[in-house]
């Protein structure tokens, strides 16, 4: 398959390079050129040859396009990457809200969680992955049980998704973590990947831990957990071990080959530095973290520290919706309020989070730019809106003002899914929405 994107303006989330305007060649789902367009001729210049608006393609013998997209000036720039989610919990959207967290995971969560088939997680991942179409979100770090199930759902709807181990003392073994490690990460051309990881250290004993860290250190990887998200469970975690979550954990030897934080809203000072000699990524979850009362992440900290920091919505039953755009205000509003500055994390701070941060957290290196070589997982952002218009600075229109109405198109290995409203994912929305209903009513009884 060979698609080119011309009429474009291309943001291509390379460091330094300012958007222009120019075309982009894809073929088999990677992108072979990314080039800007001459001005006066629409001819642009690729590898020493010609490739001209009308018969773009048609050099050395080859046959030419199957698609051609006119982007009609709208911007192409890398779809964003959900670093931390729980997909399946889409069930849970609205159910239990307006809770301490402890509560609301061990009264409501878990218990709801407990009765899911695997039939239902199927269905369930398919509801979330048409809203992050809608987001522009092009791949996810999903960290859920029954994974061959999301697994079928992300294959059968062309998404990509990595997922996340999620161990704790009531399921799972680091048999099985090895098992899907070694399984999912066969094919380097799958739409399927795996990193080792666990629920967290308040719900999986000393003796998991160590297992898990003993597998990082066989296939020397990064280990991934939420951490350190609320007050109470630094506290009882010191009051346990002495030590803070991110300073036990390192203790045992699972950040030896880095890894990520979910959340991180509550580190102390030798924290942060264990995080950057670590290489460690923190993954913030604004929305989530101000609706449960968890606090706010201290993200220009890590930044300024050259600690790197990507962004997650976590999962719809905490946060509720799925929504990048939300995401990355919050990010930056919030660390503006919090540091009383609102030079504070940029624009462009938060979008390279949203993409290159948050791929490379996710292992996901040729995911993460738009460039030669590189998989064709990108998006087009509607710029014939009210709320993008004038156009005196698009990257920061897009943080302050862009919502899900701008994304006019979503792609990923070179296929469109997502465009215009429609969705291209080999299931109909009234099919997924009608099982999705079936299946709260049978476990929530609503």
């Amino acid at each position: 398959m060979r698609t080119r994107i011309y009429n474009a303006r291309i943001l291509t989330m390379e460091s330094g390079r300012k958007i222009f305007n120019g075309e982009i060649g894809i073929k088999d789902g990677r992108i072979i050129y990314v080039e800007e367009t001459q001005a006066g001729n629409g001819v642009v210049e690729k590898d020493g040859g010609r490739w001209s608006g009308g018969n773009a393609g048609q050099q050395d013998g080859d046959a030419g396009w199957d698609e051609e997209i006119n982007a009609q000036g709208n911007l192409i720039m890398p779809g964003f990457k959900n670093a931390h989610t729980h997909s399946p919990m889409t069930f849970l959207r609205s159910y239990a809200d307006d809770m301490k967290l402890q509560e609301w995971l061990f009264d409501k969560v878990f218990p709801a969680e407990a009765k899911l088939t695997g039939d239902d997680v199927y269905w369930l991942t398919k509801l979330a992955v048409m809203e992050y179409l809608t987001s522009g979100i092009t791949a996810v770090f999903d960290m859920y049980k029954l994974k061959k199930d999301s697994a079928r759902a992300a294959e059968e709807t062309g998404f990509r998704m990595v997922f996340c181990g999620d161990m704790n003392d009531f399921g799972g073994t680091v048999e099985e973590m090895e098992r899907d490690y070694t399984a999912y990460n066969k094919n380097p051309e799958s739409l399927l990947s795996y990193q080792i990881g666990f629920h967290a250290e308040y719900t999986t004993n000393r003796g998991r831990m160590e297992q898990i860290a003993a597998l990082a250190g066989k296939y020397e990887a990064p280990v991934c957990v939420h951490c350190s998200e609320t007050r109470r469970e630094v506290e009882e975690c010191r009051e346990r071990t002495g030590m803070t979550p991110v300073a036990f954990m390192n203790s045992l030897g699972l950040f030896r080959y880095g890894g990520c934080l979910f959340h991180g809203v509550h580190p102390d000072e030798s924290d942060f530095d264990i995080i950057k000699e670590r290489g460690i990524y923190v993954v913030t979850n604004p929305a989530s973290n101000l609706k449960l009362a968890s606090g706010i992440a201290p993200v220009k900290r890590y930044l300024d520290m050259g600690i790197r920091a990507a962004i997650g919505t976590d999962g719809p039953a905490s946060n509720n919706c799925l929504d990048m755009f939300r995401e990355m205000f919050l990010v930056t509003g919030l660390q503006k309020v919090l540091c009383d500055d609102p030079e504070a994390v940029t624009a462009l701070d938060v979008l390279e989070m949203a993409t290159v941060n948050g791929a490379h957290a996710i292992g996901l290196t040729d995911c993460d730019t738009l460039a030669g070589g590189k998989r064709a997982d990108l998006i087009m952002i509607d710029l014939m809106q009210p709320n993008m218009q004038p156009l005196h600075n698009i990257e920061k229109n897009i943080v302050y003002s862009g919502s899900k109405q701008n994304v006019k198109m979503t792609m990923i290995d070179g296929k469109v899914v997502y465009r215009d409203g429609e969705f291209f994912i080999g299931e109909s929305p009234e099919t997924v929405y009608r099982h999705a209903g079936l299946i709260s009513e049978r476990i929530l009884g609503q």
